[in-house]
């Protein structure tokens, strides 16, 4: 471990671009059948981090991502882990958190995460139906879950979330009621509910185009975004940003820290990483990033930090704080967008009260037409 004074804090995001079978809502940088150039990947993201400018930086969240994380061998990701903590400042009581999808759950790999200090898992429940989960392409079934909870906690993970997709083709109201049911009888202490995009050039963008998929009505939509919430209230949850609810206490702190504008590395291919007004992004092809391509680095203008400020922001429930806004751009909320306030406030979307902005219950369902009449 390295023993430097440390004067900033950051998180740091690690790339796991390997999955069983590509999903067909996914436009993520992931791929199939690679399973070859899993140990030149790890040796690659190890000399990445080796090479990584971070002197004087604390990291005070991990993130492990992909593709499907649990499907790197445990070896080598006891061996990657283990160059983080020799190549990073990794806080004590750190966030840590890995990503997997269930079916590919093995005692040995949450035993080289609980080696490493890992305390957080985040798994792709997605839906509790079966036909709604081989629509959308996924590995596992809805069983599947459930035995890979229990090896969570077999493991002693016991700070879990689970992902629920909403808006899928087909599914209707009962579907998420029974899907909520489902997760909570698992106990999880997170849940994240999204609503379905349809990427272009993905399987389910081509099917929805061709009529072959039919999505559910807007309206409808947001009437199982409504059930979530109401659900989850119920049972204690909290909800602390537009997708994310949890009980008291455990909120995804890395994810927290991204909508606040918070420093990251971003180690592995395509990761993104956001240090001293500079966002980066790793080659997103994954031979490009063996080859050891260079990173594409935009270097972030005041008036985009300003509204990147606004953009995530506002995706907290507790909103952005004048003293907070002034501190980081020099100048008021109010400086920042005047009058450009006045029409989501009497929309009944946006508030500016007792030094907080921050969207209104109905204003989070439609945030997109906020930040559009901001930026007017």
């Amino acid at each position: 471990m390295m023993n430097l004074d440390m004067t900033r804090k950051a998180g740091l995001y690690l790339h796991v671009p390997f999955c069983v079978q590509k999903c067909a809502y996914c436009d993520f940088a992931s791929w199939a059948g690679r399973e070859h150039l899993m140990a030149d990947y790890a040796c690659a993201v190890m000399r990445e981090m080796a090479d990584a400018p971070k002197a004087g930086v604390s990291v005070r969240t991990v993130y492990v991502g992909g593709g499907t994380p649990s499907l790197f061998p445990s070896e080598w990701m006891d061996r990657v882990l283990a160059c983080m903590e020799e190549n990073f400042h990794i806080e004590d009581d750190a966030e840590k958190s890995c990503e997997m999808n269930p079916g590919t759950v093995t005692e040995t790999f949450l035993q080289v995460l609980k080696k490493h200090g890992f305390n957080r898992v985040s798994m792709g429940m997605q839906a509790g139906q079966d036909h709604l989960l081989k629509m959308l392409g996924r590995v596992h079934r809805a069983k599947d879950v459930e035995s890979s909870v229990a090896l969570l906690r077999s493991a002693g993970f016991t700070n879990f979330n689970l992902d629920i997709m909403l808006g899928l083709p087909g599914q209707t109201l009962r579907d998420v009621q029974e899907t909520l049911d489902m997760a909570l009888s698992l106990r999880p202490a997170h849940l994240s509910c999204y609503g379905l995009i349809v990427e272009e050039n993905t399987p389910m963008h081509r099917m929805v185009e061709n009529g072959t998929w039919q999505l559910p009505p807007v309206e409808t939509e947001r009437e199982m975004y409504e059930l979530c919430r109401n659900v989850l209230e119920k049972h204690g949850f909290c909800q602390y940003e537009i997708s994310n609810f949890a009980l008291p206490g455990f909120e995804c702190r890395h994810n927290v820290d991204t909508w606040l504008r918070g420093e990251y590395f971003g180690i592995g291919c395509a990761a993104c990483g956001f240090m001293d007004e500079i966002r980066y992004q790793n080659p997103p092809v994954l031979e490009e990033y063996l080859a050891g391509q260079m990173r594409e680095e935009t270097v972030i203008s005041r008036e985009d930090a300003i509204f990147e400020s606004i953009m995530l922001g506002l995706r907290l429930t507790k909103g952005i704080r004048d003293e907070d806004f002034i501190r980081m751009h020099g100048l008021s909320i109010q400086d920042a967008f005047g009058d450009k306030l006045q029409k989501p406030i009497r929309n009944g979307l946006l508030t500016h009260e007792n030094g907080v902005l921050k969207l209104t219950r109905r204003g989070m369902d439609v945030q997109n037409s906020v930040l559009v009449d901001l930026m007017d």
